[in-house]
């Protein structure tokens, strides 16, 4: 830009060597001579004061050491859109094609045409793009009025982000133009509102709209998708948000929802959006959050609100009580969860515990951290859940006979879902209650009898192996003891208590005791070569 400066500069987006930042001032800066621009950096650590000089005050930042005065020559204000398509996505030919001659007839007189095969060209190009990356390309508005929508009609798919829009209304300028755009990326880009009111059509088709920090406030968010009607998935992730009031006509469709890393977020904002009707996925990944309630739903019974959210993110919270997950299994259509790195969640010794836990509390959950919960691994975790808490339920008054159950509120309230696995699997007999739970067993040594069924003649021998051994390890240890690959073992056991049910350990990474295997249950070997010699000495 030259020494000149206009009016319009104030609250214009800059770069200036890489930095971006925001115009405030525009003038003198006494007693240095020529005009000056006071901007405001988007990293604070860039500038070197408030926004005042020997005393005067010139301008205001958020930060102290967030201003600096730079001078108009060394400030990019930026492109516009279509230039900077122009720029990336134009191949350039060479100048031999360039100066290549063309008769066309133009209305009923011929012309002589230089480098027209090379324009024809660059303009089919253009109209063949459907998407459109143009992330940190300085585009600051949106160009001639129709320049976009008579070169590149067919554009679906924008990336704007980390440019330098200030404004509102050179994106409307140029989605206008975009009357096929389904997704549009604007984060990064600091945006005042258009002085007019309503817009209607602008945005028609749009279905997905990321506005990563960019500083919207939730009015803000409301406001724009008014202007959205087909929204499906919308991203907000670090503007530092507050959920001020209920969407009534707005956010109908929105399918996704992104509130990521707005600390301001608490549960009781949580509720101003719980009765979107079609939201399905919900990522609240850290926001600070510790605990969630539904105080429309009673214990065992579900909740009206965020009745269509079947994928909840939670990651990077502070979560640190059962409770949380207990409402959780409230929501009626929940199926997947991610709730890594939380105080209850870290990965550590007792992660395949915790994961347990929160299978057997949410009874309709599918996937968990992005891993299916099949089957057998629900049915272990409830069994477990009904075991290890057996003799709590039973001192705080529960009974084999249903009739007789009078159970405390205050059990109910920790382990809301106990009784239907009571109802399940059958309320736990006194001798299981004796038994030593899997969750406390650790470090303990389980003694086994290992059989061989299809070797009759082989004695039975006795084994102590460490609960948290895995079937890969067992394999491991039988195949040297019996001279076979490991690769022809096949494993189950059977238990006293249930004779007769053989239960195949069929997981190489899971544990022992992830199968429920006890004291006294016994391991059953078979080798799938036909015919196999065990050596070992007893």
């Amino acid at each position: 830009m030259s020494d000149t400066l206009t009016p319009d500069v104030i609250g214009r987006r800059v770069e200036v060597n890489g930095e971006h930042a925001t115009v405030r001032f525009a003038g003198v800066v006494p007693p240095v001579a020529g005009p000056w621009l006071g901007v405001e950096w988007d990293n604070p650590e860039r500038g070197k004061h408030d926004g005042s000089h020997e005393g005067t005050v010139y301008f205001k930042c958020r930060h102290p050491t967030g201003g600096s005065f730079v001078r108009p020559n060394k400030v990019n204000f930026g492109t516009d859109f279509l230039t900077a398509i122009k720029n990336r996505y134009v191949l350039e030919d060479g100048p031999e094609e360039d100066r290549k001659e063309q008769i066309v007839t133009l209305g009923n007189k011929p012309v002589e045409t230089v480098g027209f095969d090379s324009l024809m060209k660059q303009q089919s190009q253009l109209s063949k793009l459907q998407e459109v990356s143009l992330r940190n390309c300085a585009v600051s508005c949106a160009g001639e009025k129709g320049g976009v929508a008579e070169a590149c009609p067919n554009i679906r798919r924008v990336d704007l982000s980390k440019n330098l829009l200030s404004s509102w209304d050179e994106v409307i300028h140029i989605a206008d133009q975009l009357r096929h755009l389904e997704v549009l990326n604007l984060s990064e880009n600091k945006l005042k509102f258009p002085s007019g009111s309503a817009l209607t059509g602008t945005f028609s088709a749009l279905k997905v709209l990321v506005l990563n920090q960019t500083g919207i406030t939730w009015a803000e968010v409301l406001r724009c998708a008014a202007w959205c009607p087909g929204l499906e998935e919308l991203y907000l992730e670090s503007n530092n948000i507050v959920i001020s009031e209920r969407p009534t006509d707005v956010l109908q469709t929105v399918k996704l929802l992104d509130l990521s890393s707005n600390q301001l977020i608490d549960e009781n904002q949580l509720y101003l959006i719980a009765h979107l009707p079609r939201l399905e996925q919900l990522i609240l990944s850290d926001i600070g959050i510790s605990s969630i309630h539904f105080p429309d739903a009673g214990i065992g019974c579900k909740t009206s609100m965020f009745p269509s959210l079947q994928y909840l993110v939670v990651n990077d919270n502070q979560i640190s009580q059962w409770s949380f997950f207990n409402e959780l299994d409230k929501l009626p259509s929940l199926r997947a969860l991610s709730c890594l790195r939380n105080p209850l969640t870290k990965e550590d010794k007792e992660a395949n515990m915790t994961r347990q836990l929160i299978i057997a509390s949410i009874g309709q959950l599918k996937t968990l951290n992005k891993c299916e919960i099949l089957p057998k691994e629900r049915r272990t975790a409830e069994l477990d859940y009904r075991k290890a808490f057996g003799n709590e339920w039973k001192q705080a008054g529960g009974h084999q006979d249903p009739d007789k159950n009078r159970l405390s509120e205050e059990f109910l309230r920790a382990h809301p879902r106990y009784q239907f696995l009571c109802l399940k699997y059958g309320a736990p007999e006194d001798w299981e209650l004796k038994t030593q739970q899997p969750f406390m067993l650790k470090n303990q040594l389980l003694t086994l009898k290992i059989k061989y069924p299809d070797q009759l003649d082989q004695k039975v021998l006795e084994k102590q192996l460490p609960g948290s051994m895995t079937i890969q390890k067992v394999k491991g240890w039988l195949s040297r003891l019996l001279k076979v690959p490991v690769s022809d073992l096949l494993l189950s056991y059977e238990s006293p208590k249930e004779p007769g049910i053989e239960i195949k350990l069929e997981n190489d990474l899971q544990s022992l005791r992830f199968y429920s295997v006890e004291n006294e249950d016994c391991l059953l070997v078979r080798c799938s070569s036909l015919h196999f010699m065990i050596r070992f000495k007893y």
